[in-house]
Protein backbone atom coordinates (compact mmCIF):
# COMPACT_ATOMS: atom_id res chain seq x y z
CA UNK A 1 0.00 0.00 0.00
CA UNK A 2 1.06 3.64 -0.58
CA UNK A 3 1.58 5.93 1.79
CA UNK A 4 3.13 9.65 2.31
CA UNK A 5 6.03 10.34 3.58
CA UNK A 6 4.53 11.89 6.58
CA UNK A 7 2.02 8.31 7.46
CA UNK A 8 5.59 6.64 6.56
CA UNK A 9 7.26 8.79 9.30
CA UNK A 10 4.52 7.60 12.42
CA UNK A 11 4.88 4.38 11.22
CA UNK A 12 8.72 4.10 11.76
CA UNK A 13 7.98 5.91 14.80
CA UNK A 14 5.78 2.81 15.69
CA UNK A 15 7.76 0.09 14.78
CA UNK A 16 10.63 1.60 16.83
CA UNK A 17 8.47 0.85 19.61
CA UNK A 18 8.28 5.51 20.04
CA UNK A 19 5.32 5.67 22.11
CA UNK A 20 5.72 9.35 23.20
CA UNK A 21 7.16 12.30 21.20
CA UNK A 22 7.59 16.20 21.68
CA UNK A 23 7.45 18.97 19.00
CA UNK A 24 5.90 21.82 17.85
CA UNK A 25 4.14 22.58 14.20
CA UNK A 26 4.81 25.14 11.84
CA UNK A 27 4.34 25.34 7.82
CA UNK A 28 7.18 22.96 6.73
CA UNK A 29 5.80 20.07 9.53
CA UNK A 30 2.08 21.08 8.86
CA UNK A 31 1.59 17.67 6.51
CA UNK A 32 3.25 15.63 9.98
CA UNK A 33 0.74 17.18 11.92
CA UNK A 34 -2.16 16.53 9.89
CA UNK A 35 -1.07 13.03 9.63
CA UNK A 36 -0.48 12.61 13.50
CA UNK A 37 -4.41 14.17 14.09
CA UNK A 38 -5.92 10.70 13.09
CA UNK A 39 -2.59 8.45 14.00
CA UNK A 40 -3.32 6.09 16.93
CA UNK A 41 -0.37 4.71 19.32
CA UNK A 42 1.69 7.86 20.04
CA UNK A 43 1.21 10.02 22.37
CA UNK A 44 2.37 13.83 21.41
CA UNK A 45 3.33 16.44 24.51
CA UNK A 46 3.40 19.99 22.98
CA UNK A 47 6.09 22.15 24.81
CA UNK A 48 6.31 26.03 24.75
CA UNK A 49 9.26 26.36 23.19
CA UNK A 50 11.30 23.93 20.95
CA UNK A 51 14.47 24.24 23.16
CA UNK A 52 12.28 23.12 26.37
CA UNK A 53 10.91 20.04 23.86
CA UNK A 54 14.26 18.61 22.65
CA UNK A 55 14.83 19.16 26.87
CA UNK A 56 12.25 17.05 27.53
CA UNK A 57 12.74 14.12 25.07
CA UNK A 58 16.82 14.16 26.16
CA UNK A 59 14.85 13.19 29.80
CA UNK A 60 12.14 11.43 28.25
CA UNK A 61 15.52 9.25 26.81
CA UNK A 62 17.64 9.35 30.13
CA UNK A 63 14.93 8.37 32.61
CA UNK A 64 13.26 5.13 30.37
CA UNK A 65 16.23 4.12 28.56
CA UNK A 66 14.74 4.82 24.97
CA UNK A 67 15.27 7.13 22.00
CA UNK A 68 13.87 10.45 23.12
CA UNK A 69 11.82 12.17 19.77
CA UNK A 70 11.57 15.50 19.52
CA UNK A 71 9.91 17.31 15.94
CA UNK A 72 10.75 20.66 14.98
CA UNK A 73 9.64 23.07 11.92
CA UNK A 74 12.03 24.69 9.65
CA UNK A 75 14.27 27.64 10.03
CA UNK A 76 13.48 29.14 13.77
CA UNK A 77 11.92 25.93 14.72
CA UNK A 78 15.01 23.55 14.09
CA UNK A 79 17.67 26.06 15.06
CA UNK A 80 15.87 26.22 18.47
CA UNK A 81 16.52 22.77 19.00
CA UNK A 82 20.23 23.08 18.70
CA UNK A 83 20.88 23.35 22.17
CA UNK A 84 19.12 20.55 23.07
CA UNK A 85 21.06 18.26 20.51
CA UNK A 86 24.57 19.74 21.67
CA UNK A 87 23.07 18.96 25.49
CA UNK A 88 22.33 15.24 24.91
CA UNK A 89 25.55 14.99 22.36
CA UNK A 90 27.60 16.15 24.98
CA UNK A 91 26.16 13.51 27.28
CA UNK A 92 25.81 10.78 24.78
CA UNK A 93 21.62 10.62 24.94
CA UNK A 94 19.87 9.07 22.30
CA UNK A 95 17.42 10.83 20.36
CA UNK A 96 16.49 11.37 17.08
CA UNK A 97 15.08 14.89 16.32
CA UNK A 98 12.68 15.30 12.98
CA UNK A 99 12.54 18.47 11.47
CA UNK A 100 11.00 19.93 8.25
CA UNK A 101 12.70 21.87 5.75
CA UNK A 102 11.60 23.58 2.47
CA UNK A 103 11.03 21.46 -0.99
CA UNK A 104 13.84 19.92 -2.29
CA UNK A 105 13.17 22.20 -5.46
CA UNK A 106 14.17 25.38 -2.87
CA UNK A 107 17.16 24.16 -1.16
CA UNK A 108 19.96 26.95 -1.44
CA UNK A 109 17.28 29.77 -2.37
CA UNK A 110 17.01 31.56 0.36
CA UNK A 111 13.13 30.10 1.07
CA UNK A 112 11.67 31.59 3.92
CA UNK A 113 12.33 29.13 7.49
CA UNK A 114 15.08 27.77 5.09
CA UNK A 115 18.13 27.22 7.39
CA UNK A 116 20.47 24.09 6.68
CA UNK A 117 19.97 22.73 9.81
CA UNK A 118 21.80 19.40 8.69
CA UNK A 119 25.17 21.79 8.12
CA UNK A 120 24.47 23.16 11.49
CA UNK A 121 24.08 20.10 13.80
CA UNK A 122 26.94 18.61 12.17
CA UNK A 123 29.26 19.21 14.88
CA UNK A 124 26.93 18.15 17.95
CA UNK A 125 24.95 15.11 16.46
CA UNK A 126 26.27 11.58 15.86
CA UNK A 127 24.86 12.04 12.12
CA UNK A 128 22.65 14.10 10.71
CA UNK A 129 20.85 13.12 7.06
CA UNK A 130 18.75 15.52 4.63
CA UNK A 131 16.23 12.87 2.68
CA UNK A 132 16.18 14.13 -0.63
CA UNK A 133 13.55 10.70 -1.84
CA UNK A 134 10.62 9.75 -0.10
CA UNK A 135 11.61 6.37 -1.23
CA UNK A 136 14.68 6.65 1.35
CA UNK A 137 12.89 7.78 3.97
CA UNK A 138 12.25 4.13 5.93
CA UNK A 139 15.48 2.81 5.71
CA UNK A 140 16.94 6.09 7.14
CA UNK A 141 14.62 6.38 9.98
CA UNK A 142 15.53 2.63 10.40
CA UNK A 143 19.36 4.15 10.23
CA UNK A 144 18.90 7.18 12.66
CA UNK A 145 17.71 5.01 15.51
CA UNK A 146 20.45 2.46 14.91
CA UNK A 147 22.85 4.86 15.39
CA UNK A 148 21.36 6.75 18.34
CA UNK A 149 20.95 3.87 20.43
CA UNK A 150 24.33 2.03 19.76
CA UNK A 151 27.38 2.38 20.20
CA UNK A 152 28.12 5.28 22.44
CA UNK A 153 24.33 6.60 22.38
CA UNK A 154 23.69 10.48 20.87
CA UNK A 155 21.55 12.76 18.81
CA UNK A 156 21.18 11.69 15.33
CA UNK A 157 19.05 14.28 13.21
CA UNK A 158 16.40 13.73 10.12
CA UNK A 159 15.65 16.90 7.70
CA UNK A 160 12.15 15.66 5.68
CA UNK A 161 11.62 18.54 3.26
CA UNK A 162 8.01 19.63 2.68
CA UNK A 163 7.67 17.93 -0.63
CA UNK A 164 9.02 14.58 0.52
CA UNK A 165 6.01 14.28 3.35
CA UNK A 166 3.73 14.88 0.53
CA UNK A 167 4.89 12.64 -1.88
CA UNK A 168 3.74 8.69 -1.98
CA UNK A 169 5.58 5.51 -2.24
CA UNK A 170 4.86 1.65 -0.92
CA UNK A 171 5.74 1.40 2.40
CA UNK A 172 9.01 -1.18 3.27
CA UNK A 173 10.20 -0.95 6.84
CA UNK A 174 13.49 -3.33 6.87
CA UNK A 175 14.13 -5.75 9.58
CA UNK A 176 17.74 -4.64 10.39
CA UNK A 177 20.54 -2.42 8.88
CA UNK A 178 23.75 -2.76 7.75
CA UNK A 179 25.83 0.40 7.84
CA UNK A 180 29.49 -0.20 6.17
CA UNK A 181 31.05 2.55 8.05
CA UNK A 182 29.80 2.16 11.36
CA UNK A 183 30.51 -0.84 13.31
CA UNK A 184 31.03 -0.68 17.09
CA UNK A 185 32.94 -2.66 19.28
CA UNK A 186 30.43 -4.31 21.34
CA UNK A 187 32.71 -7.67 22.70
CA UNK A 188 35.64 -6.53 24.86
CA UNK A 189 38.85 -8.39 24.35
CA UNK A 190 38.82 -11.63 26.62
CA UNK A 191 42.61 -11.31 27.23
CA UNK A 192 42.45 -7.49 27.75
CA UNK A 193 39.73 -7.83 30.49
CA UNK A 194 41.74 -11.21 32.14
CA UNK A 195 44.74 -8.48 32.20
CA UNK A 196 42.55 -5.88 33.64
CA UNK A 197 41.39 -8.40 36.46
CA UNK A 198 45.11 -9.32 37.23
CA UNK A 199 46.29 -5.35 37.44
CA UNK A 200 43.15 -5.05 40.21
CA UNK A 201 43.86 -8.14 42.16
CA UNK A 202 47.87 -7.24 42.34
CA UNK A 203 46.75 -3.99 43.20
CA UNK A 204 46.98 -2.17 46.89
CA UNK A 205 45.28 1.12 46.54
CA UNK A 206 42.63 0.60 43.95
CA UNK A 207 39.71 3.03 43.13
CA UNK A 208 37.03 2.49 40.54
CA UNK A 209 36.20 5.50 39.12
CA UNK A 210 32.41 5.55 37.09
CA UNK A 211 30.91 7.71 34.21
CA UNK A 212 27.50 7.60 32.66
CA UNK A 213 28.52 5.27 30.19
CA UNK A 214 27.59 2.96 33.42
CA UNK A 215 24.09 4.20 33.52
CA UNK A 216 23.71 4.73 29.89
CA UNK A 217 24.59 1.11 28.89
CA UNK A 218 22.37 -0.42 32.21
CA UNK A 219 25.51 -1.52 33.77
CA UNK A 220 24.62 -0.33 37.26
CA UNK A 221 23.74 -4.02 38.63
CA UNK A 222 26.93 -5.31 36.77
CA UNK A 223 29.52 -2.56 38.31
CA UNK A 224 27.97 -2.90 41.98
CA UNK A 225 28.30 -6.78 41.60
CA UNK A 226 31.89 -6.26 40.79
CA UNK A 227 32.88 -3.34 43.55
CA UNK A 228 31.40 -5.59 46.48
CA UNK A 229 33.09 -8.71 44.86
CA UNK A 230 36.45 -7.15 45.22
CA UNK A 231 35.53 -4.63 47.99
CA UNK A 232 37.44 -2.16 46.35
CA UNK A 233 36.35 1.97 47.10
CA UNK A 234 33.75 3.76 44.48
CA UNK A 235 33.81 7.19 43.00
CA UNK A 236 31.81 8.50 40.44
CA UNK A 237 31.24 11.59 37.62
CA UNK A 238 27.88 13.86 38.27
CA UNK A 239 26.58 11.56 34.99
CA UNK A 240 27.24 8.41 36.87
CA UNK A 241 25.90 9.10 40.22
CA UNK A 242 23.48 6.31 41.23
CA UNK A 243 25.48 3.78 39.09
CA UNK A 244 26.76 2.77 42.61
CA UNK A 245 24.54 3.37 45.64
CA UNK A 246 26.22 6.19 47.67
CA UNK A 247 24.95 4.80 50.51
CA UNK A 248 27.33 1.91 50.34
CA UNK A 249 30.17 2.04 52.72
CA UNK A 250 32.64 1.80 49.84
CA UNK A 251 31.25 4.67 48.09
CA UNK A 252 33.20 8.14 47.89
CA UNK A 253 30.79 9.97 46.25
CA UNK A 254 31.53 12.00 43.42
CA UNK A 255 35.00 13.18 42.57
CA UNK A 256 36.59 16.83 40.61
CA UNK A 257 35.72 19.98 41.01
CA UNK A 258 33.20 19.68 43.54
CA UNK A 259 33.60 16.09 44.42
CA UNK A 260 34.61 15.08 48.24
CA UNK A 261 37.94 15.51 49.42
CA UNK A 262 38.17 11.64 49.99
CA UNK A 263 37.27 11.08 46.60
CA UNK A 264 39.93 13.20 45.43
CA UNK A 265 42.68 12.26 47.83
CA UNK A 266 42.28 8.51 46.95
CA UNK A 267 42.99 9.73 43.34
CA UNK A 268 45.83 11.22 44.05
CA UNK A 269 47.07 8.09 45.51
CA UNK A 270 45.88 5.38 43.99
CA UNK A 271 48.15 2.72 42.36
CA UNK A 272 45.32 0.95 39.94
CA UNK A 273 42.57 2.56 38.60
CA UNK A 274 39.62 1.26 36.53
CA UNK A 275 37.71 3.65 34.51
CA UNK A 276 34.42 2.40 33.60
CA UNK A 277 32.32 4.06 31.22
CA UNK A 278 33.89 7.70 31.60
CA UNK A 279 35.58 9.79 29.77
CA UNK A 280 38.05 12.04 32.05
CA UNK A 281 36.65 15.46 31.39
CA UNK A 282 38.31 18.34 32.37
CA UNK A 283 36.22 18.83 35.62
CA UNK A 284 37.20 15.51 36.81
CA UNK A 285 40.80 15.72 36.37
CA UNK A 286 41.63 18.99 37.29
CA UNK A 287 45.25 19.85 36.25
CA UNK A 288 46.54 16.93 33.69
CA UNK A 289 49.87 16.32 34.56
CA UNK A 290 49.46 15.63 38.19
CA UNK A 291 46.24 13.44 37.79
CA UNK A 292 46.77 9.74 38.84
CA UNK A 293 50.07 10.00 39.27
CA UNK A 294 50.97 6.98 40.52
CA UNK A 295 48.28 4.72 39.16
CA UNK A 296 48.37 1.96 35.94
CA UNK A 297 45.25 2.90 34.54
CA UNK A 298 42.34 0.50 32.91
CA UNK A 299 39.93 2.47 30.49
CA UNK A 300 36.58 0.27 29.82
CA UNK A 301 34.57 2.39 27.16
CA UNK A 302 32.33 1.83 24.09
CA UNK A 303 33.63 4.69 22.36
CA UNK A 304 37.65 3.96 21.21
CA UNK A 305 37.91 7.89 20.76
CA UNK A 306 37.32 8.54 24.28
CA UNK A 307 40.41 6.32 25.36
CA UNK A 308 43.83 8.00 25.41
CA UNK A 309 41.92 11.17 24.43
CA UNK A 310 43.08 12.76 27.82
CA UNK A 311 44.81 10.90 30.17
CA UNK A 312 47.80 7.93 29.21
CA UNK A 313 45.91 4.48 29.20
CA UNK A 314 47.85 1.38 30.34
CA UNK A 315 45.50 -0.67 29.65
CA UNK A 316 42.46 -0.11 27.42
CA UNK A 317 39.06 -2.28 26.83
CA UNK A 318 36.66 -1.44 23.83
CA UNK A 319 33.38 -2.82 24.55
CA UNK A 320 29.73 -2.78 25.91
CA UNK A 321 30.45 -2.06 29.90
CA UNK A 322 27.28 -4.47 30.67
CA UNK A 323 29.16 -7.56 28.79
CA UNK A 324 32.71 -5.91 29.73
CA UNK A 325 31.72 -6.31 33.60
CA UNK A 326 29.90 -10.08 33.36
CA UNK A 327 33.29 -10.91 32.58
CA UNK A 328 35.31 -9.66 34.79
CA UNK A 329 33.51 -10.85 37.56
CA UNK A 330 33.58 -14.33 36.15
CA UNK A 331 37.50 -13.74 35.98
CA UNK A 332 37.40 -12.41 39.53
CA UNK A 333 35.24 -15.61 41.13
CA UNK A 334 37.33 -18.28 38.92
CA UNK A 335 40.38 -16.60 41.40
CA UNK A 336 38.70 -16.24 45.11
CA UNK A 337 41.99 -16.66 46.78
CA UNK A 338 43.48 -13.79 45.00
CA UNK A 339 40.34 -11.76 45.88
CA UNK A 340 41.02 -12.36 49.73
CA UNK A 341 44.66 -11.51 49.54
CA UNK A 342 43.20 -8.33 47.37
CA UNK A 343 41.31 -7.68 50.72
CA UNK A 344 43.48 -8.16 53.05
CA UNK A 345 46.06 -5.88 51.12
CA UNK A 346 43.71 -3.19 50.94
CA UNK A 347 42.87 -2.53 54.44
CA UNK A 348 45.38 -0.08 55.37
CA UNK A 349 43.98 1.80 52.06
CA UNK A 350 40.24 1.62 53.28
CA UNK A 351 41.95 2.62 57.10
CA UNK A 352 43.47 5.74 55.09
CA UNK A 353 39.99 6.52 53.23
CA UNK A 354 38.29 6.37 56.22
CA UNK A 355 40.34 8.84 58.24
CA UNK A 356 39.97 11.54 54.83
CA UNK A 357 36.06 10.69 55.32
CA UNK A 358 36.27 11.52 59.15
CA UNK A 359 38.61 14.19 58.61
CA UNK A 360 37.00 16.09 56.07
CA UNK A 361 33.25 14.81 55.79
CA UNK A 362 30.99 16.34 53.20
CA UNK A 363 29.53 18.96 55.95
CA UNK A 364 28.06 22.90 56.07
CA UNK A 365 27.59 25.22 59.13
CA UNK A 366 23.75 25.22 60.16
CA UNK A 367 22.11 28.69 60.87
CA UNK A 368 19.40 29.22 62.94
CA UNK A 369 17.82 32.31 61.32
CA UNK A 370 18.79 31.63 57.63
CA UNK A 371 17.86 28.71 55.24
CA UNK A 372 21.38 27.02 54.15
CA UNK A 373 20.67 25.29 50.63
CA UNK A 374 22.36 22.35 51.80
CA UNK A 375 19.51 21.34 53.91
CA UNK A 376 17.06 22.10 52.11
CA UNK A 377 18.10 19.05 49.32
CA UNK A 378 18.44 16.91 52.72
CA UNK A 379 15.22 17.53 53.25
CA UNK A 380 14.09 16.26 50.06
CA UNK A 381 16.17 13.26 50.16
CA UNK A 382 14.16 12.69 53.41
CA UNK A 383 10.75 12.88 52.78
CA UNK A 384 10.81 12.05 48.52
CA UNK A 385 10.30 8.47 47.93
CA UNK A 386 12.78 5.75 47.45
CA UNK A 387 12.76 6.01 43.39
CA UNK A 388 12.07 9.90 42.93
CA UNK A 389 13.54 10.73 39.79
CA UNK A 390 15.18 13.80 39.87
CA UNK A 391 16.62 17.04 37.41
CA UNK A 392 18.41 19.54 37.92
CA UNK A 393 19.29 22.79 36.02
CA UNK A 394 23.02 24.05 36.55
CA UNK A 395 24.45 26.04 38.38
CA UNK A 396 25.61 25.79 42.61
CA UNK A 397 21.68 23.99 43.10
CA UNK A 398 23.37 20.69 40.62
CA UNK A 399 26.45 20.64 42.92
CA UNK A 400 24.82 20.51 46.52
CA UNK A 401 22.04 17.86 45.04
CA UNK A 402 25.10 15.68 44.02
CA UNK A 403 26.89 16.25 46.93
CA UNK A 404 23.87 16.00 49.76
CA UNK A 405 20.82 14.26 48.05
CA UNK A 406 22.55 10.48 48.00
CA UNK A 407 21.68 8.82 44.68
CA UNK A 408 21.52 4.70 44.77
CA UNK A 409 19.88 3.82 41.83
CA UNK A 410 20.55 4.57 38.36
CA UNK A 411 18.52 6.96 36.01
CA UNK A 412 17.26 8.70 39.23
CA UNK A 413 19.49 12.03 38.42
CA UNK A 414 18.80 13.84 35.15
CA UNK A 415 21.59 16.87 34.80
CA UNK A 416 23.27 18.45 32.06
CA UNK A 417 27.11 17.38 32.64
CA UNK A 418 29.21 18.11 29.31
CA UNK A 419 27.47 21.23 28.08
CA UNK A 420 25.97 22.65 31.72
CA UNK A 421 23.16 23.96 29.85
CA UNK A 422 20.98 26.35 32.14
CA UNK A 423 17.11 25.89 31.35
CA UNK A 424 17.20 21.96 31.56
CA UNK A 425 16.12 21.07 34.52
CA UNK A 426 12.74 22.27 34.31
CA UNK A 427 11.84 20.62 30.64
CA UNK A 428 13.93 17.33 31.81
CA UNK A 429 11.94 16.76 34.12
CA UNK A 430 8.96 17.10 32.42
CA UNK A 431 10.26 14.44 29.54
CA UNK A 432 10.32 12.44 32.93
CA UNK A 433 7.03 12.54 34.09
CA UNK A 434 5.39 11.87 30.85
CA UNK A 435 7.34 8.99 30.92
CA UNK A 436 6.30 8.01 34.56
CA UNK A 437 3.05 9.55 35.29
CA UNK A 438 3.07 7.63 38.60
CA UNK A 439 6.64 8.45 40.04
CA UNK A 440 7.09 11.50 41.56
CA UNK A 441 9.69 13.76 39.78
CA UNK A 442 10.84 16.75 41.06
CA UNK A 443 13.23 19.37 39.70
CA UNK A 444 16.13 21.17 41.68
CA UNK A 445 16.80 24.45 40.10
CA UNK A 446 18.33 28.02 41.13
CA UNK A 447 16.30 31.47 40.70
CA UNK A 448 18.19 32.43 37.76
CA UNK A 449 18.31 29.07 35.46
CA UNK A 450 14.54 28.19 36.26
CA UNK A 451 13.17 31.36 34.49
CA UNK A 452 15.11 30.58 31.25
CA UNK A 453 12.27 27.85 30.19
CA UNK A 454 9.78 28.98 32.81
CA UNK A 455 7.06 28.84 30.38
CA UNK A 456 6.81 25.23 30.82
CA UNK A 457 5.01 25.68 33.47
CA UNK A 458 1.70 25.61 31.10
CA UNK A 459 2.35 22.61 29.55
CA UNK A 460 2.89 20.74 32.90
CA UNK A 461 -0.13 22.20 33.73
CA UNK A 462 -2.09 21.30 30.36
CA UNK A 463 -0.98 17.98 30.20
CA UNK A 464 -1.43 17.71 34.10
CA UNK A 465 2.05 16.40 34.60
CA UNK A 466 2.78 16.61 38.53
CA UNK A 467 6.60 17.87 38.55
CA UNK A 468 7.62 19.18 41.86
CA UNK A 469 9.55 22.32 41.46
CA UNK A 470 12.40 22.92 43.91
CA UNK A 471 13.11 26.67 43.71
CA UNK A 472 16.68 27.37 45.61
CA UNK A 473 16.27 31.15 45.33
CA UNK A 474 20.06 33.17 46.32
CA UNK A 475 19.27 36.18 44.03
CA UNK A 476 22.39 35.50 42.50
CA UNK A 477 23.36 33.23 39.41
CA UNK A 478 25.09 31.76 42.42
CA UNK A 479 28.26 29.72 41.00
CA UNK A 480 29.37 32.86 38.38
CA UNK A 481 29.04 34.98 41.78
CA UNK A 482 31.50 32.41 44.06
CA UNK A 483 34.09 32.66 41.24
CA UNK A 484 33.76 36.37 41.44
CA UNK A 485 34.05 36.43 44.86
CA UNK A 486 37.16 33.77 45.45
CA UNK A 487 39.44 34.85 42.16
CA UNK A 488 37.69 38.34 41.33
CA UNK A 489 38.01 40.71 44.49
CA UNK A 490 33.85 40.13 44.63
CA UNK A 491 33.70 42.38 41.68
CA UNK A 492 30.25 41.39 40.82
CA UNK A 493 29.48 41.78 37.31
CA UNK A 494 25.96 41.38 35.94
CA UNK A 495 25.26 38.11 38.66
CA UNK A 496 22.59 39.83 41.06
CA UNK A 497 19.37 39.39 40.03
CA UNK A 498 18.06 42.87 41.48
CA UNK A 499 14.41 42.58 40.18
CA UNK A 500 12.84 40.11 43.20
CA UNK A 501 10.40 37.91 41.29
CA UNK A 502 7.18 36.51 42.92
CA UNK A 503 7.61 32.73 42.49
CA UNK A 504 4.18 32.05 44.17
CA UNK A 505 1.69 34.27 41.76
CA UNK A 506 3.60 32.83 38.79
CA UNK A 507 2.76 29.59 39.39
CA UNK A 508 -0.42 30.48 40.22
CA UNK A 509 -0.48 32.61 37.01
CA UNK A 510 -0.01 29.66 35.14
CA UNK A 511 -2.61 27.68 37.17
CA UNK A 512 -0.66 25.52 39.75
CA UNK A 513 -0.11 25.96 43.31
CA UNK A 514 3.29 27.79 45.03
CA UNK A 515 4.85 27.86 48.70
CA UNK A 516 7.57 29.88 49.89
CA UNK A 517 9.71 29.36 52.98
CA UNK A 518 11.78 32.00 54.61
CA UNK A 519 13.08 30.56 57.43
CA UNK A 520 14.73 26.97 58.59
CA UNK A 521 11.35 25.84 60.46
CA UNK A 522 9.64 26.34 57.46
CA UNK A 523 11.35 24.03 55.33
CA UNK A 524 10.08 20.83 56.30
CA UNK A 525 6.38 21.81 55.89
CA UNK A 526 6.69 23.17 52.37
CA UNK A 527 8.15 20.18 51.27
CA UNK A 528 5.86 17.86 52.65
CA UNK A 529 2.77 20.54 51.54
CA UNK A 530 4.38 20.66 48.33
CA UNK A 531 4.40 16.79 47.90
CA UNK A 532 0.85 16.62 48.74
CA UNK A 533 -0.22 18.85 47.05
CA UNK A 534 -1.74 17.38 43.04
CA UNK A 535 -0.30 18.53 40.20
CA UNK A 536 2.76 20.60 39.55
CA UNK A 537 4.05 22.83 41.95
CA UNK A 538 6.83 25.25 43.00
CA UNK A 539 8.09 25.47 45.92
CA UNK A 540 10.63 28.27 46.48
CA UNK A 541 13.01 28.87 49.35
CA UNK A 542 15.27 31.78 49.88
CA UNK A 543 18.43 30.46 51.08
CA UNK A 544 21.82 32.03 52.21
CA UNK A 545 22.67 34.54 49.77
CA UNK A 546 26.50 33.79 49.62
CA UNK A 547 26.75 30.50 50.40
CA UNK A 548 29.51 28.51 48.61
CA UNK A 549 29.68 24.96 47.10
CA UNK A 550 32.63 23.65 49.37
CA UNK A 551 35.36 22.00 48.30
CA UNK A 552 36.01 22.94 45.26
CA UNK A 553 39.08 22.66 43.06
CA UNK A 554 39.96 25.39 41.22
CA UNK A 555 40.85 25.85 37.66
CA UNK A 556 44.21 24.45 36.73
CA UNK A 557 44.94 22.68 40.27
CA UNK A 558 45.28 19.55 41.00
CA UNK A 559 42.51 17.38 42.46
CA UNK A 560 44.45 17.27 45.97
CA UNK A 561 44.54 21.21 46.04
CA UNK A 562 40.98 21.95 47.00
CA UNK A 563 39.45 24.81 48.94
CA UNK A 564 37.34 23.04 51.67
CA UNK A 565 37.03 26.65 53.67
CA UNK A 566 36.65 30.22 52.59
Amino acid sequence: MKMSGARILFECLKKEGVDLVFGYPGGTVINIYDELYNFKGIKHILPRHEQAGTHAADGYARATGKVGVMIATSGPGATNTVTGIATAYMDSIPMVIITGQVPTALIGNDAFQEVDIVGVTRPCTKHSFLVKDVKDLATILKKAFYIARTGRPGPVLVDIPKDVQIAQTEFHYPETIELRSYKPTVEGHPKQIERAVEMLLAAKKPVVYVGGGVVLGNAAEELTAFCRLLGVPVTTTLMGLGAFPENDPNSLRMLGMHGTYYANMAMTDTDVLLAVGARFDDRVTGKLSTFAPHAKIIHIDVDPTSIKKNVRVDLPIVGDVKGVLVRMIKVAKANADKVANLKEAMKPWLEEIAGWKAKHPLSYKHAATVIKPQYVIEKLRELSNPDAIVSTDVGQHQMWTAQFFGFTKPRTLLSSGGLGTMGYGLPAAMGAQAAFPERQVITICGDGGVQMNIQEMATLVQYRLPVKIVILNNGFLGMVRQWQELFFDKRYSQTCLDLPIDFIKLAEAYGAKGFQATKPEDVEAVIRKGFATEGPVIMEFKVAREEKVLPMVPGGASLNEMVLNA
